[in-house]
This record gives structure tokens, C-alpha cells and sequence, in this order.
């Protein structure tokens, strides 16, 4: 008898670990709480790391359709603009690391995996299905939803973001308020040629706040996240509308450049930026947790959906050969490989959290001597050159320096 695979949640990661399993030809069933799918977002970063795996699935052409291949990050200063450190991408990141490195927008990288659920005949996708809760049973694992119903499958998916209701099997804990807030806004390329030209990724490091800024949409749009230090944590949503006064005002003083980005705004959001503690565990009998659901992270590095789509495909590896009765010892293979991943990538986000903001003196500028070494394509290795799929044969590169 087939495995019974049902996955909570049709954000990225569940998206991806049903079409990683649809290729494998493992069938599964996702379950969505949201009557239909709207894609909403604004700008992502796609490294090396995440894209070789979408494109095993088939993807590179859609996405090539849609996203950005940026030449360069450049890290500059807040207010004089001046260079701090370049990781060059392009070309040379795609010879590197065999995968490219992508901007677009997150609606339509969902529109994609969206695409790629629907192509597959080992997928069912369940809209309007609210899951409360799991329990666990002898040999299965049952999902309990809002309309008294239940669903019981040999293993479930925790891939319900944030505020998952799944992750409550491993963890009686909540969201954790960062005392941060973004600011996310696109702007017409044609609006902003000051930062036309060359395609690249562009942060503005600064004190308490950094600015990003990147071309996506095919080149048609600029996508600005700006970062502002807040105590009051607002409703957490992707889609609360900002005020664009408050951004303005909070990034007086910084760079033409930055300036100008925001003035050329129309409508912002702000998203209050929460995270989760990170579990010792990633499964619990039957239940196991991806993307935002396991490992919540602070978008000071631009991995957390990169991470996502990681973890869907190391899960997928593992669960595609096992039996119903090999589940367990399946889910323990994937903790094993996931736990030393998550925690070396989360000590580069807080690292990056940290140095990203400091204020003018001694530390920053022992910081800005350091860049341009720390931040070249070569040291990149052990993030960008990490191969998911490949867990058990695979080179595992280890974080240096």
C-alpha cells in the first residue's frame, strides 16, 4: 500500500515539497486553508542553493519568464553611497554553483509552483481546509480541521507558516516580535533611473536600518524593503498598508539614491518581522515541520525562502523511498541533515542582523574593512553551493571564516 502524505499549507514550502514528491511520484494531498489562492508578496532573492532545485523540477524556463539575474549584491554606505563590498553573481555565480541567482517577485514565484501542483498528477490540492490541529495515532497521524472533520495520513506536513497550527505537536510556543518593521514597496524601473542599468542587488547599511533594493518583474519593477526600528508590532500581515510619511521621515538624512527610491513609491506595506525559536527537533512520530513552520527566521539574509525550498526537497529525498511502516526513521534522516543546516544559516542571519545596523564608530568601520573580503563569491561556498537533494552522497559545505 502507498504512503498517505498530506501537506498543511500551500505557501512555498508545501508547494514545493508536493511537486518534489509529484516528481518522485509519491502522491500527496495539500490542504489549504484560504478558499482560493491569491499570490501576493513583493520582492524575493532566489540563491544558488534553492534555484538548482526548482530547476531539477523542471521550473528554470517560467521562472527565467519572470525573475531577474542580477550581476552584483553591492553593500554601500547610508549616507555617502560609497561601496563597502561586492559579491559578484551573475555569469560567474552560475559557473561557481551551477544554478543561478534570481530576483523576482514572490507572487510570482508562488504562480509558478502553483503551475507546477497543477501539472502533476500525484498532487491534490484542498482549498477552504483549515487544520486546527494534529494528533497521533498508532501507525498514522491525523489532521483535525476547523469543520469537526478529520483526515488521517501516514505522515503530515507541517508547511503552514508562522502561525502554524501543526507546529503546536512540537512546541506550545508563539511568534516572537523583533521590535522591527519593513517597509516593502515596487516601483516602476522608469521612475527610479538613477538605479536603472545594470541589474543588481543594492543594500544601504546604516544605523538601526538598512535599505534593499533589487529589479524584478523582468526588469519592469523595482522592489525596495526598507527596515525601521518600531516597538509597536502592528498585525504581522504581509498586506498592512504603511504610511509612506513614516518611511520617509525615518530615512531622512540617508543617501540621494535611497531618497529618491521613496519618493517615487506608491502605496507601501509593513510587515511586522516575528520569528521563531528554533527547535531542537523537527518531527515528532508522524509530524514533521518545513519553511516558516520549523524555522521562522528575520529576512537579514534573504534565506528564508531559499531555506524552505531546501528543507521541501531534503524531505521529499527522504520520504520517497520509505514505506508507511519507514516514516519515522525517514523523518529522523531529515532532522539530522536540516538541524546543522538551520543553525549555521540562522548564526549568519543574527550576524547579519547585527552588523547591518550598527551605528557610526569603531565597530562599523572594523566591519566595513572586512566586507569585500567576506563578502566574495568564493566565500559563498558553504550557503550557494549547498545541494539539498544530494544529502547522503553529496559534498556538505561547511561554513569558513
Amino acid at each position: 500500500m502507498d504512503k498517505r502524505v498530506a501537506i498543511v499549507g500551500a505557501g512555498i514550502a508545501g508547494l514545493t515539497v508536493a511537486a518534489s514528491l509529484g516528481r518522485a511520484g509519491v502522491v500527496s494531498v495539500v490542504f489549504e486553508r484560504a478558499r482560493a489562492l491569491t499570490p501576493e508578496g513583493a520582492g524575493i532573492q532566489l540563491a544558488p542553493n534553492a534555484t538548482r532545485l526548482l530547476r531539477r523540477l523542471g521550473l528554470g524556463g517560467r521562472l527565467d519568464a519572470v525573475a531577474v539575474r542580477p550581476t552584483a549584491i553591492e553593500l554601500c554606505r547610508w549616507d555617502s553611497g560609497a561601496m563597502l563590498g561586492t559579491t559578484e553573481l551573475g555569469a560567474a555565480c552560475e559557473g561557481r554553483y551551477g544554478a543561478p541567482y534570481y530576483t523576482l517577485q514572490r507572487a510570482d514565484l508562488q504562480r509558478v509552483l502553483l503551475e507546477a501542483v497543477a501539472d502533476s498528477p500525484n498532487v491534490m490540492l484542498r482549498l477552504g481546509r483549515h487544520c486546527v490541529g494534529v494528533s497521533q495515532r498508532p501507525r498514522a497521524a491525523a489532521l483535525h480541521f476547523a469543520d469537526g472533520s478529520s483526515v488521517e495520513a501516514d505522515v503530515v506536513i507541517g508547511a503552514d507558516g508562522i502561525h502554524s497550527s501543526v507546529r503546536s505537536a512540537l512546541a506550545p510556543d508563539a511568534p516572537r516580535y523583533s521590535g522591527m518593521s519593513v517597509y516593502r514597496g515596487l516601483v516602476p524601473v522608469e521612475h527610479v533611473p538613477h538605479l536603472a542599468g545594470e541589474p543588481t542587488v543594492r543594500i544601504w547599511l546604516g544605523p538601526r536600518q538598512h535599505c534593499v533594493c533589487y529589479p524584478v518583474a523582468g526588469g519592469a519593477l523595482m522592489s525596495f524593503t526598507a527596515a525601521v526600528p518600531r516597538l509597536e508590532q502592528g498585525t504581522g500581515s504581509w498586506s498592512e498598508p504603511g504610511a509612506l510619511a513614516d518611511l520617509v521621515a525615518a530615512y531622512a538624512g540617508w543617501h540621494a539614491d535611497v531618497v529618491g527610491l521613496f519618493a517615487a513609491a506608491g502605496p507601501v506595506t509593513r510587515w511586522a518581522l516575528h520569528d521563531r525559536a528554533p527547535l531542537p527537533r523537527l518531527h515528532a512520530g508522524r509530524v514533521v515541520l518545513i519553511g516558516d513552520a520549523a524555522h521562522a527566521m528575520l529576512p537579514f539574509g534573504a534565506q528564508g525562502a531559499n531555506q524552505a525550498i531546501e528543507a521541501a526537497a531534503t524531505l521529499a529525498a527522504c520520504l520517497r523511498g520509505a514505506s508507511a511502516a519507514g516514516i519515522v526513521p525517514a523523518l529522523d534522516h531529515y532532522e539530522r541533515v536540516r538541524l546543522p543546516r538551520l543553525a549555521s544559516v540562522g548564526a549568519a542571519v543574527r550576524g547579519n542582523a547585527r552588523d547591518h545596523h550598527l551605528g557610526d564608530g569603531r565597530a562599523q568601520r572594523r566591519r566595513d574593512r572586512g566586507l569585500s573580503a567576506h563578502r566574495s563569491l568564493r566565500r559563498q561556498g558553504w550557503l550557494y553551493g549547498y545541494d539539498a537533494e544530494q544529502i547522503s552522497s553529496a559534498r556538505v559545505y561547511v561554513k569558513t571564516g
